[in-house]
């Protein structure tokens, strides 16, 4: 900041990100009504070539909205209500939990249990053979999901309740509407796009140390365009307030910060690469042992 002020002035809301979920969620609704009436083969063949990629892309979504990057810091809430609308087409209450853990990643990156991100040790002895990997990142969504439960379990509170009583209320309506096809669409698209899928490089891309002392990794690639930028991953843990819309900005504005460190040209490289290299499994993260006041969500 003292040498590059001009980056403070991209600490701003992304306010076309508001219109990107909008036109995210309807075409989910049409996907919904347009396989209720094929073939499950081909549901299942649409869940993951289109449903599993818009599924992917709002989780990510959700991360931006989780950072205040729709509405702004100001109007907090609105950010908090429009993720829970944002989540309606996952088919699963996602949002709010995440913010909150989110949040402690960014804080306490790496902290021995409090950021949920670290695999559990049963996930790092366990899943240490190439076959064995290979599974770990098809369940990747299960893990993610049961993981803070395990690592650090919070009290349920009432956006919590809220998001899942809205969700249920959702998956009700589409079943009474369009029936089981739908809803498996749904559902498929949302655990396989987080799975067995390109756009999941990101999880391992992000924090996983292929090279000793480098924990945090950038991927500058085309994928970036449905992630929201999420690759831009270094630039992101430096700045966690601006919008994924202006950090290939950042990265441009402190080029010298950014060119020389490690950085990644293939996210399905990075899933081959985790799953073929024997030295590398869901142990290889920097875990912290945190001193003094913890803040938590």
């Amino acid at each position: 900041i003292a040498k590059h002020p001009e980056i403070k002035a991209l600490m701003k809301p992304d306010y076309n990100l508001i219109w990107v979920v909008v036109l995210m969620v309807l075409a989910q609704l049409t996907a919904f009504y347009l396989v209720k009436d094929l073939d499950w083969k081909w549901v299942v063949f649409w869940a993951y070539v289109f449903g599993s990629c818009i599924s992917h892309s709002m989780t990510l979504a959700i991360h931006e909205i989780s950072h205040n990057s729709a509405f702004g810091n100001s109007k907090a809430m609105w950010n908090r209500w429009f993720g829970i609308f944002a989540n309606l087409p996952l088919g699963l209450p996602y949002s709010i939990s995440f913010k909150r853990y989110h949040m402690d990643h960014h804080r306490y990156l790496g902290g021995d249990g409090i950021d949920v991100d670290i695999p559990t040790n049963f996930e790092g002895w366990f899943f240490c053979t190439r076959f064995r990997k290979f599974i770990w990142i098809v369940l990747q969504p299960f893990f993610y999901a049961i993981r803070p439960l395990c690592i650090n379990p919070k009290p349920i509170t009432r956006l919590e309740i809220i998001n899942l009583l809205a969700q249920l209320c959702f998956d009700v309506v589409i079943y009474y509407l369009w029936g089981v096809k739908s809803i498996f669409y749904m559902l498929a698209g949302s655990v396989l796009g987080l799975g067995l899928h390109p756009i999941s490089g990101h999880f391992i891309a992000e924090h996983y140390m292929f090279l000793k002392g480098h924990e945090t990794y950038s991927y500058y690639g085309p994928l970036n365009l449905l992630t929201f930028n999420v690759g831009y991953h270094n630039e992101h843990h430096d700045f966690p307030n601006i919008p994924g819309k202006s950090l290939p900005l950042v990265k441009k504005i402190a080029a010298e910060y950014y060119d020389n460190l490690p950085q990644y040209n293939s996210w399905i490289k990075v899933l081959y690469d985790f799953v073929m290299d024997d030295t590398i499994s869901p142990y290889s993260r920097m875990k912290r042992q945190l001193k003094g006041e913890v803040k938590q969500d």
